[in-house]
């Protein structure tokens, strides 16, 4: 087997835990608080990550720590918006419109750096538009708390994308990884202790969900997203990723029986079709296989 299909592969493992994270956020929701679960989440995950890369940590300086410190503040205003938001909206929901960050962050450019995003961009961000309004309006034309949440979670990961692939470039990138697990632990410790009654899990529901959570959709996906990434495209990348929303809806209605409106398949049809034509550049490809025919 090829090393790129290997890493597609493994990207969609990742996709596919990833999708299964906001049904288990869900299920984690109803034994304990939101700022305890995301601190068992996070210092779970940090301590195998620990044990896996401990070597790196060894070699950490004070500007890793800053810019892992930097990353997890916004990887913690994430959670907060992700966790809150899968409460108080419907997985489906949660995972098409958490698929957005891919449209936010050439917006984001766009703003910040000038940098003018494509057309097909730009035909994106316009389907989006009308998809979230079919998806997450109600019959009063008002959008739900919980939707509200997601997009800015969406709007928050881009904001961390970027800052991310500009600080990666001074320090180990495995280092900070590992380190901002710390951190986002820590801090949510600190909000759930003033803010809530933390606990451990008292079901073996909720020890499943907290667990898989820990282990399968946050430590192992960090580790290896950082390894498959070395070996295939970007573009593969976004395109598997896009998954994400059809896998939530999926775990969604196979183990709640969620379903959505025809106006909310519609919207959500709408999204995963902007995030598509958003990430794939058509042309390039036609012209890639055209030439590939042609040799």
């Amino acid at each position: 087997m090829k090393l790129q299909l290997k890493a597609d592969l493994a990207l969609l493992m990742i996709t596919f835990f990833w999708g299964a994270s906001i049904l288990l956020t869900k299920i984690g929701l109803n034994h304990i608080q939101e700022y305890n679960l995301i601190a068992l989440r996070f210092l779970i995950a940090f301590f195998i990550s620990g044990i896996v890369f401990y070597k790196h940590l060894i070699k950490i300086d004070f500007k890793t720590v800053k810019y892992a410190f930097i990353l997890a503040s916004i990887l913690f205003l994430i959670y907060i918006c992700a966790t809150f938001g899968t409460k108080y909206t419907s997985v489906s929901n949660a995972g098409f419109l958490m698929s957005l960050t891919v449209i936010f962050i050439p917006v984001l450019e766009f703003v910040y750096f000038k940098k003018r995003p494509e057309k097909r961009v730009v035909v994106g961000i316009l389907l989006t538009i009308v998809g979230i309004s079919l998806l997450t309006l109600n019959s009063e034309l008002r959008i739900g708390f919980g939707d509200v949440l997601c997009i800015l979670c969406a709007l928050f990961y881009a904001v961390y994308i970027l800052v991310t692939g500009a600080m990666t470039k001074h320090a180990d990138s495995i280092s900070l990884g590992v380190l901002q697990l710390g951190f986002v632990g820590l801090f949510a410790f600190v909000f759930s202790m003033f803010m809530e009654t933390p606990k451990l899990p008292e079901t073996n529901e909720s020890w499943f969900a907290i667990l898989v959570l820990s282990i399968f959709c946050t430590a192992i996906t960090f580790i290896v997203q950082i390894i498959a990434q070395q070996y295939t495209s970007p573009t593969h990348t976004g395109l598997i990723f896009t998954l994400e929303p059809v896998f939530s809806a999926g775990f969604a209605f196979v183990f709640t029986g969620e379903t959505l409106e025809l106006k909310g398949y519609l919207g959500a049809t709408l999204i995963l079709l902007s995030v598509l034509i958003a990430e794939l550049d058509f042309k390039s490809l036609l012209k890639q296989n055209y030439s590939k025919n042609m040799e």
